[in-house]
């Protein structure tokens, strides 16, 4: 093994602990012949039933993200079809071990096909599959381990049912071995304030007990780690709480340049953590909660009481809505056809509205009636935007709803190169750089090997990003970042110097965004930005920058 392992980082600071494993899945046994089919269609059930009532009790056990994770984790245990595929495999002589396994893998098959969100969550189907398994042979469960001690916990992935429980008063770290930055473990990281490596293939051979360093900002896991790289490290992470400890209010350069730090808000459980937060506002509101798991969309009078809960928590604050992102990860039955070849690049977005004008019409009307009384300053944006037209016809129907600030996404690169033209006709734009980095390379954001390619630190990434931030500043609009990018402290600082005016990103993240941005000018900015758009690559564009800011 080498001295040093590399990943994705994804959380932030530092940790030092010896390692602990998750426990392993059990190994399918070699087939059986099955003399009582009627019994082991029985076993069959009883197993998925079990494991359904235990995520049940996790998740009455758990709060917040966590209970509803376990809680849609015992919905799928509990599929019938799940069961009735499996229990049909048993009772026509299948032994039930390999019976769950081919229900599962028939379900993950269609998982993976559909791309995007859903093939990640194909780690919560082996998960499953996993705890049935396991109940049928009478195995241990995989779960957390229990040392007795605060521990670095490593894994091949981490799947809801586990991370949902998890304790960050025994967890100093997180390593997997798989996983990508928008991962369970990613977003837990993220929430939990925890140094996290992902993606880290080494991590397989890493020993229980063995000492480790886990850089989470720069996805470096360090074994056997001396005491003076330990010291250092631990000085590090001090002086880092200590400083983002003194720093609150808006976001400010060290010169005065505003830049206004927002969060980034999806699902219910997360609003009463979001409008807690040192924000001035939110940055990006996923309205798609609302329209998931179900066979047809909300009314207007329901959409409007949700949207008026975000507005009246966030009073006085920016709010940016997005519609509705339907398609690619987020296949609806009513807004999207489930035959597309390639979802990623068919119809989804605001491509939907060409399908379903009433979906688009309705959303904004609850929008707009939500947004009566001036609660909550509230811009709308459409996302999946790629031409001017698109733009224009987007902002003209915000309008004829009562909505004065319509914007759009800049998730597509042909919407960066032709941003001259969108903003004279839009009032802003927020860039998503998860998906403009998949369409920009090529690489689908859920594959771990494709991983370097979607780094926000790529040049090619940053080009676009400068190119739309320059055409928005030509026409007074201001320009925000909302994707993983902006939860970066340095990498907030090369956005700020090309020309981003706002960043949107998960609470936790924004102490340490707003310390970067309150220690250096918009000059020192703008330089470390022309390092970013000179480096050969993502690794080089971070490395300057950060030695630059004497962090290499």
């Amino acid at each position: 093994m080498s001295r040093l392992l590399h990943g994705i980082g994804v959380g932030t600071g530092s940790a030092t602990g010896p390692v602990a494993r998750m426990a392993p899945a059990p190994a399918l046994p070699a087939p059986r012949p099955v003399t009582d089919p009627a019994a082991e269609a029985a076993a069959v059930r009883e197993a998925l039933r079990a494991v359904a009532d235990d995520l049940d009790e996790r998740a009455a056990r758990a709060t917040g993200p966590g209970a509803e994770v376990l809680s849609a984790q015992a919905v799928m245990a509990a599929d019938p079809v799940l069961a009735d595929r499996a229990a049909a495999l048993a009772a026509r002589g299948t032994d039930g071990a390999h019976a769950l396994a081919e229900a599962f893998d028939g379900f993950r098959a269609a998982l993976a096909g559909a791309g995007g969100y859903f093939a990640e969550r194909t780690a919560d189907l082996d998960d499953l599959r996993d705890r049935a398994v396991a109940r049928l042979l009478g195995l241990p469960v995989p779960g957390l381990p229990d040392p007795g001690h605060p521990y670095v916990l490593v894994a091949e992935d981490l799947a809801p049912a586990d991370t949902a429980l998890l304790d960050p008063e025994r967890v100093l770290a997180l390593v997997t071995v798989r996983g990508g930055p928008t991962s369970h473990t990613a977003i837990l990281a993220k929430a939990l304030g925890l140094p996290a490596v992902v993606g880290c293939a080494d991590a397989a051979r890493l020993e229980n007990g063995r000492a480790v360093l886990v850089h989470g900002a720069d996805g470096v896991v360090e074994p056997d780690p001396g005491p003076e790289a330990v010291a250092r490290a631990a000085d590090a992470e001090r002086r880092r709480r200590e400083r983002l400890a003194g720093f609150r209010g808006p976001g400010r350069t060290a010169d005065g340049h505003a830049v206004p730090l927002l969060v980034n808000l999806g699902a219910p459980h997360e609003l009463a953590g979001a409008a807690a937060a040192d924000a001035e506002g939110v940055g990006l509101f996923r309205t798609e909660f609302l329209f998931l798991d179900r066979t047809r969309a909300p009314d207007l009078a329901e959409q409007a009481a949700a949207y008026r809960q975000v507005f009246s928590a966030f009073a006085g604050r920016r709010v940016v809505v997005r519609t509705l992102d339907a398609g690619a990860d987020k296949p609806l039955p009513f807004a999207t056809r489930p035959d597309e070849e390639n979802p990623a690049l068919g119809v989804r977005g605001l491509r939907t509205a060409a399908r379903d004008p009433q979906l688009l019409d309705t959303q904004l009307a609850a929008i707009a009636a939500a947004a009566e009384g001036g609660a909550a300053q509230v811009w709308v944006m459409a996302p999946m935007v790629s031409t001017p037209q698109e733009a224009a016809a987007f902002t003209a129907r915000a309008r004829a709803h009562g909505l004065p600030v319509a914007g759009a996404m800049i998730e597509v690169p042909a919407a960066a190169l032709r941003a001259d033209r969108l903003a004279e006709v839009c009032d802003f734009f927020s860039i998503g750089t998860n998906d403009l980095a998949q369409y920009t390379f090529a690489a689908d954001r859920t594959l771990g090997p494709l991983a370097g390619l979607l780094d926000p630190w790529q040049p090619a990434l940053l080009s676009l990003i400068a190119t739309a931030a320059r055409a928005a500043a030509g026409r007074g609009r201001p320009v925000g970042v909302c994707g993983e990018a902006a939860a970066d402290p340095a990498l907030a600082l090369v956005l700020v110097g090309l020309g981003i005016t706002s960043l949107s990103a998960a609470p936790a993240a924004l102490p340490g965004v707003r310390a970067a941005l309150a220690g250096h000018t918009l000059a020192e900015c703008r330089e470390l930005a022309e390092l970013a758009l000179l480096a050969d690559d993502a690794d080089d564009a971070r490395r300057t920058v950060r030695s630059r800011l004497g962090e290499g």
